[in-house]
């Protein structure tokens, strides 16, 4: 299956919510969920990501307003993997997330 990249970047604010209680069951390749928070009081573009019930974070700012404007519209074209994982590096650079849009045949089946 070919994939289409869409956008990377580290996670906002991870050392603020649940990154610590799963930081060992994050690999290369683990999915993840993005969940825009349109009332979010400090960003109305918000982008919350999720492994299962963890809330692991944010989408930056810099790149959330295109991803919280579809999401806020129901389309989940999406499909959010890790990229990276660094234990030795600052809170704000320790986990990397890849966001690929699905191909029309996948979003068909979601």
């Amino acid at each position: 299956m070919e994939r289409i990249h869409f956008k990377n970047f580290s996670v906002a604010g991870f050392s603020y919510y649940d990154g610590v209680l799963v930081f060992n069951r994050l690999k290369i390749g683990t999915e993840l969920e993005l969940k825009a928070e349109p009332d979010n009081k400090y960003d109305p573009m918000a982008v919350a990501i999720y492994y299962g019930p963890y809330k692991l974070g944010f989408v930056p700012r810099s790149a959330n307003y295109s991803l919280a404007k579809i999401l806020t519209a129901g389309y989940n074209i999406f499909e959010t993997r890790v990229q990276f994982v660094n234990e030795t590096a600052m809170p704000e650079d320790q986990l990397g997330v890849v966001v690929f849009i699905k191909t029309k045949v996948e979003t068909k089946a979601v």
